[in-house]
């Protein structure tokens, strides 16, 4: 299971879809889940980096696990994720500023996402019994959701599922921004 979290933090770090030591990992083990570790560097994990704790009560190992950990045992409980990659892509985060939604413009983004909800009235934090049930109800219709100015959460069978979902809301987001500064570009030169 280590190399699974490894190759997926060092894929976040190399796109920078998380800072040094921004985002969180887990994927579910029956009742138990396998979380990073709070304050970990998701492009260097190692073992001691990852926690395991019980997705229904709290262990003498759940204060050394994420800050997000309600948010990830709230969606195990209510979903059939198996796997949360929690990001803070940039271009994401930003278009979550000004935009209600994303509604991607590009093929693969269009086919893979869908529309994405932008969750959320300007938080920089996700408390359980806030946001936790509107990011869980989101998860259940959207392979990937957006927190207003603070992140991404997304879902899937696998890791590298929700790494893909991710990274693909970035990419779309990225040509949003860009289309975004074309079009004021040219209304200025008009």
């Amino acid at each position: 299971m280590l190399p699974q979290f490894q190759a997926i933090g060092q894929a976040l770090a190399a796109k920078g879809l998380v800072s040094c030591f921004s985002g969180n990992l887990s994927v579910k083990l029956g009742e138990r889940m396998v979380i990073t570790h709070r304050g970990s560097m998701l492009g260097a994990i190692g073992v001691a980096d990852l926690v395991e704790t019980g997705i229904g009560k709290n262990d003498r190992f759940t204060p050394l696990a994420s800050t997000e950990l309600e948010v990830h045992r709230y969606v195990y409980k209510r979903t059939p994720a198996l796997a949360i990659v929690h990001a803070h892509p940039l271009y994401a985060v930003t278009l979550s500023l000004t935009m209600e939604e994303v509604t991607p413009r590009d093929m693969e983004g269009k086919k893979a996402l869908g529309k994405v909800p932008i969750l959320g009235n300007n938080l920089t934090t996700v408390e359980a019994g806030s946001l936790v049930e509107e990011i869980t109800e989101a998860l259940k219709q959207h392979r990937v959701v957006l927190v207003r100015g603070h992140g991404s959460f997304a879902t899937g069978q696998l890791l590298e599922e929700a790494y893909y979902y991710t990274a693909v809301l970035e990419k779309s987001c990225h040509i949003l921004y860009l289309l975004k500064m074309m079009e004021m570009a040219s209304a200025a030169g008009e």
